[in-house]
């Protein structure tokens, strides 16, 4: 057991200081500048002067010999395609956080559950403006629950601080399944408990319709001041057992950002050597290095886009957040990385990061594409926490802790930046479509 440790550990290592993927072509000029912005990924002291680059755990006996989880993707090939994403692997509690350490969240059969400890939220990481959402339950006779729609972390008033749909066989106020707790009522009450039963909700500005097993109970709409634009998606933990599973959202109005004709909206970056052009309705990359950057800036949004390699193993990715491209320092940002190769076989072993990667800062946890192959990423940000879905399996959920700093390679940077597509190196050849973005709204925005 000790030389087949020892041998892993030796494997981690040559591999951590192998160089797959240079960020940028930077001129001699700039070499010192470069050395402190963009650390080789070689140098361990370097690395962590920058920013972890990754979360995960070092490996030790028990992480190298574990067995993957195995892969859970309920999205049909059509639900993918117009952007749907899991917030619900069927096996952890990735993407989740309690608001309450007392609540037994856990996760048992293939469903999220808990049946003990306080009334509390289990809460999604980041937040959601206009969306559909579907979600199946199942709640023991007697029981108390409730999906929470743009909530606060620990809403205080149900009127207020979020859209309480409640799951309820009575309620001393009528509030039963369907309704919106302190809002509106369903016509006639509705148990939730018995077998497993299913919401499909859509929430759109100051809108929300629910369907209960496919028929309408309710459509309401907040005229209020307090309406609230947009939050995070809770599970509610109350009174009794309850279960949630296959956990699904489309998110709304995201408008495009290409429109598919030519790159108007879009810059090359000065002395880029890529090749961007159009060709039947898509974004094609060649050659490299060079970067195709937004003319708008985003800070706090939702980004979808299309993407497939013409090659095996080839290196691209989506900057973010990025100061305006230069020649001298042409991609300054944010990176989700696009590189489907990974290694022994195991796709939770990425070989360069993983597409969907924070590149430098977080491995993806799972390569989910295939090269050859369209596969649809989405970006999720708010404040430091950012959120990657590829394929609508949720790869990456990750806080930037580092000071601020409106480098995003040097720092944690909030502040609006552009998104660019990256030409890599001489080999690159990508195309890309569907390209489209919604920034989040404040919560309380009128």
């Amino acid at each position: 057991m000790r030389l087949a440790t020892a041998g892993l550990l030796c494997l981690f290592l040559c591999v951590s200081c192998a160089q797959p993927k240079s960020d940028e072509a930077t001129p001699d000029s700039e070499a010192a500048a470069a050395a402190e912005e963009t650390p080789p990924e070689s140098s361990t002291a370097e690395a962590e002067s920058n920013g972890p680059v990754s979360t995960e755990p070092e490996p030790t006996e028990e992480t190298a010999v574990e067995t993957p989880l195995p892969y859970h993707n309920p999205l049909t090939s059509e639900q993918i395609a117009d952007g749907w994403i899991s917030l619900f692997d069927g096996h952890t509690l990735f993407g989740w956080e309690s608001n309450d350490p007392g609540i037994n969240w856990t996760v048992q059969d293939g469903a999220i559950t808990a049946d003990s400890g306080p009334i509390g939220l289990l809460l999604t990481t980041v937040p959601f403006a206009d969306y559909e959402f579907h979600c199946e339950f199942r709640m023991d006779a007697g029981g108390n629950s409730g999906v929470f729609l743009r909530t606060t972390t620990k809403p205080e008033d149900v009127t207020t601080d979020c859209y309480e749909l409640n799951i309820s066989d009575d309620h001393p106020e009528g509030y039963t399944t369907g309704t919106l707790v302190g809002r509106a009522k369903t016509a006639e009450p509705i148990a939730g408990s018995g077998d497993w039963k299913t919401f499909d909700v859509r929430v759109e500005g100051n809108r929300i319709t629910v369907r209960l097993d496919g028929e309408e109970v309710l459509d309401y709409t907040d005229d209020s001041d307090s309406a609230r634009r947009s939050g995070l998606i809770g599970l509610q933990k109350n009174a009794g057992k309850i279960e949630f599973r296959n956990i699904l959202l489309h998110p709304l109005n995201l408008e495009p950002l290409f429109n598919g004709e030519d790159l108007t909206g879009w810059n090359i970056v000065p002395g880029s050597k890529s090749e961007f052009a159009v060709e039947e309705g898509v974004i094609r990359v060649k050659d490299g290095p060079g970067f195709l950057e937004t003319e708008g800036t985003y800070g706090d949004f939702i980004f979808q886009a299309e993407a497939i390699t013409h090659g095996d193993e080839l290196n691209s990715g989506y900057f973010f957040r990025a100061m305006k491209g230069t020649e001298e320092a042409p991609s300054h940002g944010y990176e989700v990385q696009i590189h489907n190769g990974y290694k022994d076989g195991d796709r939770t072993k990425p070989a360069n990061a993983g597409t969907g990667a924070i590149f430098r800062r977080v491995e993806a946890r799972r390569v989910v594409p295939n090269d050859h192959e369209w596969f649809t990423t989405t970006l999720v940000t708010s404040g430091p926490r950012i959120a990657v879905w590829v394929d609508g399996y949720h790869v990456v959920d990750w806080v930037d802790t580092r000071d601020p700093d409106e480098n995003p390679r040097r720092g944690m940077r909030t502040d609006p930046g552009h998104i660019s597509l990256q030409g890599h190196d001489p080999t690159t050849d990508l195309s890309f479509r569907n390209l489209r973005i919604v920034e989040t709204p404040d919560p309380t925005a009128p």
